[in-house]
């Protein structure tokens, strides 16, 4: 991730939008929000072996596997805003479990892209039947989007 380009093409945008980005408010804006695009996209900087580990376990377990309520949030890849909601993720092992940790932070591999919801629910699934060759997986991710709420319909208690 090149942070200079970032942090000008920010200067510029203030620019565009006709503020000047010398004034004391935003003097530190560029920087400030190339780092934080950097931080919200670092998924792009993972991959998922690296994430797992070597933290897949043989196991006799056969019994659905529910880690639920896991807090994501990601970008928008239409309008670049936030979308913040909550995976569930199960699994029914086939030979094998993964380190419970493991599962939340496959959901932040992917989260911390540029996203649609539906593909960040299909990437995390697709990701643990390759880890894991398990008979079966769900997922159900829940979000509000900001792009929903602050733009175009306005919806304010819509969740997806």
């Amino acid at each position: 991730m090149d942070l200079e380009t970032l942090e000008e093409a920010y200067r510029s945008l203030l620019e565009a939008i006709g503020e000047d980005p010398n004034r004391q408010g935003l003097v530190r804006t560029p920087i400030r929000a190339a780092r934080a695009l950097e931080f919200l996209t670092n998924g792009y900087r993972q991959n998922l072996e690296d994430i797992v580990n070597d933290a897949v376990f043989d196991s006799d377990a056969s019994e659905i596997i529910l880690v639920k309520d896991i807090e994501l949030y990601s970008l928008c890849e239409h309008h670049l805003l936030p979308f913040i909601g909550r995976a569930h993720v199960a699994y029914i092992p086939n030979g094998k479990v993964i380190g419970l940790s493991k599962v939340a932070r496959i959901v932040d591999v992917f989260a911390r892209r540029l996203q649609i919801q539906e593909n960040l629910t299909t990437q995390i699934a697709e990701s643990l039947m390759k880890c894991l060759e398990p008979s079966g997986v769900a997922v159900v991710v829940e979000a509000k989007h900001l792009c929903m709420m602050m733009r175009g319909v306005e919806k304010q208690n819509s969740v997806m």
